[in-house]
């Protein structure tokens, strides 16, 4: 128990000697001028919280105090803590560093929300169960990727740009499933699409911009209208399938472009965006992104069914 004692008075005299010899300044980061979080040292010798640096370096491969270029650190593509650091800051102001911790926290916890202020990537047509690869290379979205794997959602919204609006008011909750990083900081991210959404509200964060939504849920049928309903399904996918054998060179190059055409699911309404094999079909088949966006906002699978039977019936040259 002595030890113990003598322990804790030794650990409380180099806390109170630190204290006098330092002050809370001596650990603000020159960007954010808050308290070093994650700090990191980069090798011309600037420390700064690991996210700040980041957030810089997005922007130009230089460091941010003396301009010396950090192409070769930007190009390792991991930051190590500065450990002496973290360990004085620990022994010197304990409460500070868990009260900047608990921030940090609590701003991660807010950006995790998956239905309110959820990022948005304006670019392309993304569908449910369908795959979407992006090239990220501006700053704002290399921060909007970065926070999506930091908080552990790996999901953020996709969505077409619309006039006047800044973007379409329905999109496609992407999943990140890899990312590979490029040595200049950008990345090449392979995505699948998961639930669709309406937006409610829009925003902004940090320079890209964010949403309120609700996801949509396909309007559930029952007795003769499902019968109906399946019958109506069968032949969509007959006509899939003749579309997917005998299309025209242009298709078929398509689909050497993104596989083949997706099994028939037995529960057609199983999920809340329908069979995956419909939104396959509708990326792959050559229509105006505004018709695109018609189908996708529909709630009802036997309109969309009834669309896409038209279509190809018109691809097929055949009678509808």
């Amino acid at each position: 128990p002595l030890d113990n004692e003598e322990e804790t008075a030794a650990a409380k005299r180099t806390q109170t000697c630190l204290e006098e010899l330092l002050s809370i300044s001596d650990f603000e980061c020159s960007l954010c001028i808050r308290m070093f979080f994650e700090p990191v040292t980069t090798p011309c010798g600037h420390t700064f919280c690991k996210e700040c640096l980041e957030r810089c370096l997005d922007h130009q491969p230089n460091c941010p105090l003396c301009k010396q270029s950090l192409r070769e650190y930007l190009k390792a593509g991991s930051y190590s803590p500065t450990v002496l650091l973290q360990d004085i800051m620990l022994a010197t102001f304990p409460a500070q560093l868990a009260e900047r911790r608990e921030l940090h926290q609590a701003e991660m916890a807010e950006l995790s929300n998956l239905t309110k202020n959820i990022p948005i990537f304006v670019c392309t047509m993304s569908f449910p169960g369908v795959a979407c690869p992006l090239h990220v290379f501006e700053p704002r979205y290399r921060l909007m990727i970065r926070r999506c794997q930091e908080t552990g959602t790996r999901r953020f919204g996709m969505c077409i740009y619309e006039n006047v609006k800044s973007f379409a008011d329905y999109g496609c909750m992407l999943e990140i499933r890899q990312i590979k990083l490029l040595a200049d900081g950008r990345s090449l991210v392979d995505t699948i699409g998961r639930r669709r959404f309406r937006v409610l509200r829009r925003g902004h964060r940090d320079g890209y911009n964010t949403a309120d939504i609700e996801y949509l849920e396909d309007k559930k049928v029952a007795g003769e209208e499902l019968q109906e309903l399946q019958c109506l399904h069968e032949s969509t996918y007959r006509l899939a399938q003749q579309f997917c054998e005998h299309g025209d060179l242009a298709s078929r190059h398509i689909l050497m472009q993104h596989g083949p055409l997706p099994e028939k699911e037995e529960d057609i309404q199983a999920s809340a965006d329908g069979p995956t094999w419909c939104w396959w079909l509708i990326s792959i088949l050559p229509l105006d992104p505004s018709y695109q966006l018609n189908l996708f906002s529909t709630t009802s699978l036997r309109a969309r069914l009834t669309q896409l039977q038209r279509i190809l019936s018109a691809l097929l040259q055949q009678p509808p």
